[in-house]
């Protein structure tokens, strides 16, 4: 992590969520999320780190957005990260990543989805009454 993350730090690079796993056959994976203005600096400079690890490679998508719900509390109310997956799923958006914070719950999803996510989060939510169909 010191050595995926600090090459980034010092690209003036970034990251917001993050999400660590080890998988069943030993390896771990990194995923996270960056500006878009930055993908191709980042690539360039993780397949160099990825070589100097001994990483099996470096997997990147463009093709993202993030979708937030944002409140106090967020942690802390039952329902409220079931009501927005529960609303991407009625409109067959699949969740990529999900991250949760005191303010704020975030998944990222396929960015072709992300007004239609916006609406549907919308009202789920019952605000935005005036957004345009």
């Amino acid at each position: 992590a010191s050595a995926v993350f600090g090459g980034i730090a010092a690209s003036n690079i970034v990251v917001d969520m993050i999400v660590q796993n080890i998988s069943q056959d030993g390896y771990t994976d990194m995923s996270f999320t960056l500006p878009r203005s930055d993908h191709a600096r980042a690539v360039v400079l993780l397949e160099g780190v990825a070589r100097d690890v001994g990483a099996r490679g470096i997997e990147h998508d463009e093709r993202v957005a993030k979708v937030s719900i944002v409140g106090v509390g967020m942690r802390s109310h039952s329902g409220v990260a079931s009501k927005m997956f529960a609303a991407l799923a009625r409109e067959g958006i699949n969740i990529q990543m999900i991250s949760t914070s005191e303010i704020a719950i975030s998944c990222v999803i396929e960015d072709k989805y992300a007004e239609l996510a916006v609406r549907a989060l919308h009202d789920a939510f019952e605000v935005g009454g005036g957004i345009a169909r």
